[in-house]
């Protein structure tokens, strides 16, 4: 799942990446609100992490335009302003969490879990279908009860997909889910991924299958 990040200080944000790394989220990050808003205009994401003192203004003023849009992004405040009336604000504002600094990383890790399983795109820990179990934290995939190795995308793809079973993920959200903001993507970059999982999932002898829509996308489910 590839989040978006929100946060001015340069050293703070480098470290969350690298944490939210490990833990299997990829990230992009914004240094203030006009950044993000051209990220959340270019690109899809899973949730956001937003500290609310920007350099060019209140990142609830982000939130509010989100909300104002109908757009349910999962929204996670990390801000300094952790008194009582402050975080009374930001939830009102449409924040679904709210995190004063300093935090724990797996405070903000748990939290960041809770708001994606209340929106229905996080299904917990293990995601099950058919003979196929993939850990979500560790991303660790096993076909059969036989651990099968992915990469940190066909990880991240598979991930996308589970959450989405029998249900079409466009090839526009893979292309954001997978690949940075900043990444040069080349026009068959999600074709080549899809095909590597294929054939890892075939040979493992995986009771699921990738099914491609041809001009939208592609979809698991258990295979006929």
């Amino acid at each position: 799942m590839r989040l978006l990040l929100v946060e001015d200080d340069a050293a703070l944000a480098a470290a969350l990446i690298a944490d939210l790394n490990r833990r299997g989220f990829a990230s992009d990050a914004a240094v203030n609100g006009e950044d993000a808003a051209h990220f959340l205009q270019t690109s899809q994401y899973g949730a956001m992490i937003l500290d609310l003192g920007l350099p060019d203004g209140d990142g609830l003023d982000l939130v509010r335009k989100l909300r104002a849009q109908a757009d349910p992004l999962p929204v996670l405040v990390l801000t300094a302003r952790g008194d009582l009336e402050s975080r009374i604000v930001g939830l009102e504002a449409g924040a679904d969490d709210y995190l004063a600094k300093p935090f724990s990383p797996d405070e903000l890790v748990a939290r960041l879990r809770a708001i994606l399983r209340r929106g229905g795109t996080y299904q917990g820990r293990e995601i099950v279908c058919g003979n196929l179990a993939f850990d979500t934290d560790n991303t660790q995939l096993t076909v059969a009860g036989q651990s099968v190795a992915v990469s940190p995308r066909e990880a991240a793809l598979l991930d996308l997909l589970l959450r989405r079973t029998g249900l079409v993920v466009t090839k526009r959200l893979a292309e954001d889910q997978l690949f940075g903001a900043q990444d040069l993507l080349g026009s068959n970059a999600i074709e080549v991924y899809v095909h590597r999982l294929r054939q890892k999932l075939d040979a493992a002898g995986s009771s699921v299958e990738i099914v491609t829509i041809r001009g939208v996308g592609y979809l698991l489910r258990p295979a006929a």
